[in-house]
């Protein structure tokens, strides 16, 4: 798992949201994950105010047995919060505040941008993709540069007057970088530029464009 993902069971773990089985492989990855185990507890400390949104209130009396029952003997997970219902009174009303605020607190990642960078030939060269922030580049066609020259890479923000340097593309076509400044967005414009070795000297483009493409919202399947 990612560390997004790590974190994202830790706090559906705290919640109680997970299914059974989703719970004891949690618990189970605590047991033996001191790093993901700390992840819960950190969760449990941020999330621990909630529980003063709901008075303490024991189950009523016979409920898990009526619930086993509908189970067919087969024994409920009953901690999905480690904090204990009886002991804690973790109502609905808690739940419910829980549940919004781990909503709030995580929203929906944006959808991820692409592009192709085409040559003035329409050939695709390149594949751009924009996600929290990070711009990744991959070449698509592999391209020879002429020997004394490199490869620029450049995003130009809708608006503004001046693109800014991304770096220079390196032999292998790929490269990962999270500009500071600027903020990849629909309608940017990403291009390659061909300049001297060490990259452009005047900080702006100084060569012929080989590249260009234009960042749109990736369309999901």
């Amino acid at each position: 798992m990612s560390p997004e993902e790590r974190d994202e069971l830790a706090a559906e773990y705290v919640l109680g949201t997970l299914e059974a089985r989703e719970a004891e492989a949690a618990r189970a990855l605590m047991a033996r994950d001191a790093a993901f185990a700390r992840l819960v507890a950190a969760w449990e400390e941020r999330l621990s105010p909630l529980l003063a949104l709901a008075p303490p209130e024991a189950p009523p009396p016979g409920l898990w047995a009526r619930i086993e029952a509908t189970l067919d003997g087969a024994k409920p997970a009953r901690s999905g919060w480690r904090f204990a219902w009886p002991a804690f009174g973790l109502g609905a009303g808690a739940v419910a505040a829980g549940l919004a605020a781990f909503i709030i607190l995580r929203p929906p990642a944006p959808a991820p941008l692409m592009t192709v960078l085409l040559t003035s030939q329409d050939q695709s060269a390149f594949l751009v993709e924009a996600e929290r922030g990070e711009i990744r580049l991959a070449a698509v066609n592999p391209r020879g540069v002429e020997a004394g020259r490199v490869m620029q890479l450049w995003a130009l923000p809708q608006g503004a007057t001046a693109p800014t340097s991304l770096g220079l593309v390196p032999e292998s076509g790929r490269l990962s970088v999270t500009p500071r400044g600027i903020r990849p967005e629909p309608g940017m414009l990403i291009e390659i530029t061909l300049e001297p070795p060490g990259g452009s000297p005047t900080g702006r483009p100084t060569g012929p464009i080989l590249f260009i493409g234009r960042l749109a919202a990736a369309r999901s399947s």
